[in-house]
């Protein structure tokens, strides 16, 4: 199915669609060989889509895998300021990956990659709703009482939250750790949550995605989704 391409090329994680609008505009968008134009549309099942000269995976060849993002690396494929991204982690991946949803700077664990942009519009698509945990470890001085408003619906740059599905894993004193989970993934959320909250977040790791659990996988490592993964994946 044809859709424009700035929404295709945002698929990939590559851009923005703001961003892909101008590298359409730049003529740095190619479709089937041909420079594309603003406004254009292409199958991403069929036609062959180059940006910057990197051609988008193939039907035949999506590629999934799973990294454990460390804390100091930016969930991008470069950075302007030269900060250390994650595509630093998976340079001996044999494809071109890219992440899907954010984990931010100071933020760790479960983080997808792929080429398949259907799969990652899918997990970052709020009409989804793909549960995300994170263990965050946190400090404050009423614990349980800022957990109880985390159980709330709160209203975050604008917008409405859904209640956060939240645990007490472990307290001591004014420290705790938490288990969250939340649906929608935006920016920063569960830090500005617990900001709200009156909480201080300490560490923040994500611990699975859906279906997608990090579980043993090592800290700065990745691997292939196993076959029954994937599968969850393009059932979405």
């Amino acid at each position: 199915m044809k859709e424009r391409l700035q929404k295709i090329i945002s698929a990939y994680g590559i851009a923005s669609r703001r961003e892909a609008e101008k590298l359409i505009e730049e003529g740095l968008v190619k479709v089937n060989g041909k420079t594309a134009v603003l406004g254009g549309k292409a199958d991403p099942d069929k036609d062959k889509i180059e940006v910057r000269g990197v051609m988008l995976g193939d039907p035949g060849d999506r590629v999934y895998i799973m990294l454990h993002k460390p804390r100091g690396f930016v969930t991008t494929m470069s950075d302007e300021l030269g900060r250390r991204t994650v595509a630093d982690l998976v340079s001996d991946c044999p494809a071109r990956v890219y992440p899907v949803g954010r984990l931010d700077y100071n933020s760790e664990g479960l983080l997808i990659m792929t080429n398949d942009g259907y799969v990652a519009n899918s997990l970052m698509h709020p009409k989804f709703e793909i549960p995300k945990t994170y263990i965050v470890k946190v400090s404050g001085s009423d614990i349980d009482s800022s957990v109880y408003r985390l159980g709330e619906p709160m209203v975050i740059d604008g917008c409405k939250l859904a209640p956060a599905s939240v645990k007490i894993l472990e307290k001591t004193g004014e420290t705790a750790s938490l288990s969250v989970t939340i649906h929608e993934g935006r920016n920063r959320q569960i830090r500005k949550m617990c900001e709200q909250a009156g909480l201080t977040v300490k560490r923040l790791k994500r611990i699975s995605e859906g279906r997608l659990m990090l579980g043993e996988l090592r800290y700065g490592k990745w691997r292939y989704l196993t076959d029954a993964e994937v599968r969850y994946l393009q059932s979405l």
